[in-house]
């Protein structure tokens, strides 16, 4: 091993250098906070017993090594909130994950076609993907308020206005929404880069065989998407169980946590009321669990189909 090593840096010390200072970054910002955060995981650190300074004193960590204690009490559901945080937090992903894929190749394949202005019609559609999250998170905030847009509209037809951020339902609705908004423009944008290396003739000879629109979908477009399907699936799925921003910045994860994810929830257990950074800590070990675990079986799954295909 050490040999395969050292060989490849004799051959190869010009990347190795080159990757070099990514790889100390990497290490600084993520291997060093990721296994620190394992350790806590592992004690019953809070906001009483972790190490801080007083002025010119300074008081020592007092907290000790609990075992997988923590663990036990979150899959357990001794703490009371895991599963039905969970529950929502799958189907926060499904919903947004389905929406984003179906609109955005709806979206692709109208864009695909020689219509007129249609580099204006990518443009406007890719700019919610081009305005940063806090800013959108903000602006769709405004619209949900009491006295704006949406509001105005259903008084100007005569309805009543609607608390879209007090009810958990409305809530639930209003933070899918923005989300969906949000993550179209990515999925449009990487079907339209699919959809363009899928080779004309394929739908030449398919229309000349008879096929109906429905059937050239199903059996050119499909196939020729499955790659760019399966990465930006797996992407979508990671990005969405884990979007802190949206919930976080539009709802705060209520009404009552209804609306709070689980990176949300661990946000609120290590950063609210009484600060408990090693169950908070337990929390993100267990995310990051379940996405790999997913992210296998996915890949494997999928690596499956292709060898039937």
């Amino acid at each position: 091993m050490l040999r395969a090593i050292r060989g490849s840096f004799d051959r190869y010390w010009y990347g190795w250098a080159m990757a070099a200072p990514v790889v100390l970054v990497m290490l600084v910002l993520v291997g060093y906070p990721f296994v620190w955060g394992l350790y806590l995981s592992t004690t019953n650190a809070d906001e009483s017993n972790i190490g801080r300074d007083i002025g010119v004193n300074h008081i020592p960590p007092s907290y000790k090594s609990v075992g997988l204690h923590n663990y036990w009490d979150i899959l357990s559901g001794h703490d009371g909130h895991f599963y039905s945080t969970l529950n929502w937090t799958l189907i926060w992903t499904f919903v947004n994950v389905f929406f984003h894929i179906a609109i955005g190749l709806g979206l692709a394949i109208l864009l695909n076609r020689k219509i007129r202005f249609r580099a204006g019609y990518r443009l406007m559609l890719i700019l919610p993907w081009a305005i940063p999250g806090f800013v959108a998170a903000f602006a769709w905030r405004l619209l949900y308020n009491d006295n704006g847009v949406f509001n105005a509209v259903l008084k100007f037809f005569g309805m009543h206005g609607v608390d879209w951020l007090s009810q958990p339902t409305s809530a639930k609705i209003a933070v899918i929404a923005v989300n969906v908004w949000m993550g179209v423009p990515f999925m449009m944008v990487s079907f339209l880069g699919g959809l363009q290396t899928i080779p004309s003739e394929l739908y030449e000879a398919a229309e000349m065989d008879g096929a109906t629109p429905w059937q050239r979908f199903r059996m050119v477009t499909l196939p020729g998407l499955r790659p760019v399907m399966m990465t930006v699936t797996l992407l979508g799925v990671i990005w969405t169980f884990n979007k802190f921003d949206v919930i976080f910045l539009v709802t705060e994860g209520g009404p009552a946590g209804s609306t709070d994810i689980l990176v949300t929830h661990a946000y609120q257990i290590a950063f609210q009321n009484i600060r408990q950074y090693a169950e908070a800590a337990s929390y993100g070990v267990v995310i990051l669990s379940m996405l790999i675990v997913f992210a296998t079986v996915y890949r494997r799954s999928q690596a499956k189909l292709e060898v039937q295909a």
